[in-house]
């Protein structure tokens, strides 16, 4: 790739980073879905506002693009105060959270995404910069080190994790207030699509809009997505209007199939099927079938197809079931007879 290339590349992505920006929402009124969380949250930032103090520390958890780092920004507005945003892989020693803790202000809410791959050191240090607003910042090395305790600010710690089982304990019960984000109904993507349309200033149809958000796997950050490709696809091949058919159009062309299925999900589904019988098979030898590294395909495509009832994980490897079949259009195995030779784990999944 050349210079010029990357160089475009990187603007294509601040463009669509700029977009999506504009598209989250500013305060919890606005915010679409997840109406306990809203609830809940609402109630927290109230009594908070009332006291005159900083919110309890949040932590939020969910898959990808459910809005965690949203709601820490609606939570920042809310309570009228500035907002800081890291990253658990950006902070591989102590001293580096220190730095951000001491530059806080006071009542500034410190969003710490991906919280859980932060590194045990700082890990031990939040715990008391959490719970007394304090840090000790340790001076030298060996038996001549002094820890000089650093007094904070009262602030709001918003983390987010999408896997809060590596979370342990002691970090977890820290947290004044917990929400799971669960995966949003077609109903409620129907109204993210038409409300994002409304602020791209792009036309959409009813229908248009229940076609995409039916394609969304649940996921707002993936339906904001596909309407952008599809008003792409509308201004270039129609007269800009997204109804039903133009956006079927459009997310044929971008390999995304009436169930949301992306080429991945499909290449994963396929060699599943067609190369090892339905399975079961282990996910690295799938990884090896589909060109992808094993880490992409568990936690980008497995979740999903799971969801759907596509795929199942068992002890011996993963299996794909009679609708995954189906949805390809595949006739299964014919059940082999007990005690009789046949693919690896075909009658576990089609006998008895």
């Amino acid at each position: 790739m050349t210079h010029e290339d990357r160089l475009v590349d990187a603007q294509a992505e601040d463009e669509e980073q700029a977009v999506e920006a504009a598209l989250r929402p500013k305060q919890l009124g606005e915010f679409i879905g997840q109406p306990k969380v809203r609830e809940q949250l609402d109630l927290v930032l109230r009594a908070a506002r009332a006291r005159g103090g900083t919110a309890d520390h949040v932590l939020l958890s969910g898959a990808p693009g459910l809005g965690k780092t949203t709601l820490s920004m609606i939570i920042a507005a809310e309570m009228g105060a500035p907002i800081r945003i890291t990253s658990g892989p950006a902070i591989q020693h102590a001293g580096d959270l220190a730095s951000i803790l001491s530059s806080l202000q006071e009542g500034e809410v410190l969003f710490l995404d991906e919280i859980h791959r932060m590194s045990r050191p700082a890990e031990e240090m939040l715990y008391m910069a959490m719970e007394d607003f304090r840090v000790d910042v340790i001076v030298g090395k060996g038996p001549g080190a002094t820890a000089i305790p650093l007094q904070l600010p009262p602030f709001t710690l918003v983390g987010a994790t999408t896997r809060a089982g590596l979370l342990p304990p002691p970090l977890r019960d820290r947290f004044g207030f917990t929400a799971h984000m669960e995966f949003y109904e077609p109903a409620e993507l129907e109204q993210v699509v038409r409300r994002s349309a409304q602020l791209l200033e792009v036309r959409t149809d009813p229908e248009g809009a229940v076609e995409i958000a039916g394609r969304s796997r649940g996921t707002p950050r993936i339906a904001n997505r596909l309407l952008r490709r599809v008003r792409d696809y509308a201004q270039v091949k129609a007269d800009g209007v997204i109804t039903r058919e133009i956006a079927s159009a459009a997310l044929e062309v971008y390999e995304v199939d009436e169930r949301g299925l992306d080429r991945l999900d499909r290449a994963v589904l396929g060699s599943l099927l067609k190369l090892f019988g339905g399975g079961p098979v282990g996910l690295s030898t799938l990884a090896v079938a589909v060109g992808e590294e094993r880490e992409t395909v568990e936690e980008v495509a497995e979740p999903f197809l799971v969801r759907e009832g596509l795929l199942a994980r068992t002890p011996r490897g993963r299996v794909a079931t009679p609708a995954a079949w189906a949805h390809l259009g595949l006739t299964p195995p014919q059940q082999t007879p007990r005690g009789a030779s046949g693919g690896p784990g075909q009658q576990g999944l089609f006998g008895g």
